[in-house]
């Protein structure tokens, strides 16, 4: 059993989002198949390589992270396997909360809690 609200308000809203989901697929396979022409297969940041066998796991990301921003000439696309796609858009998400994106051996805010810390202390009262 749903609670699912029906009549035209529903309806409608169901044939918006359909809509809207057709649209960004239609616009996600343009690109991409624009981006495969222009660029070799392989991921801009790891450098692996990709064939026909494992295309699907080589993504299309946006520099600007505007999905909306598809210059012909490719200017704001790079091509990403899903791992590096993944880490580029988290990167992004802790970035927007005010974190950084600094490596462990890099200047900034990191982790400060040491968990051995005391432990010189700790293996002294033994």
């Amino acid at each position: 059993m749903t609670n699912r609200k029906t009549g035209p308000d529903s309806d409608r809203l169901d044939r918006v989002v359909a809509e809207a989901h057709r649209y960004r697929d239609q616009r996600e396979k343009d690109y991409r198949e624009q981006a495969l022409k222009l660029y070799p297969w392989v991921c801009g940041r790891c450098g692996r390589e990709f064939d026909r066998s494992n295309l699907r796991e080589l993504t299309v990301h946006h520099r600007d992270h505007n999905h909306d921003n598809n210059p012909a000439d490719g200017s704001n696309w790079e091509l990403l396997c899903l791992y590096c796609h993944d880490n580029e858009h988290q990167k992004q998400l802790e970035a927007a909360m005010g974190g950084t994106v600094s490596s462990p051996g890099e200047s900034g805010q990191g982790a400060r809690h040491n968990p051995f810390a005391d432990l010189k202390s700790l293996l002294k009262k033994e």
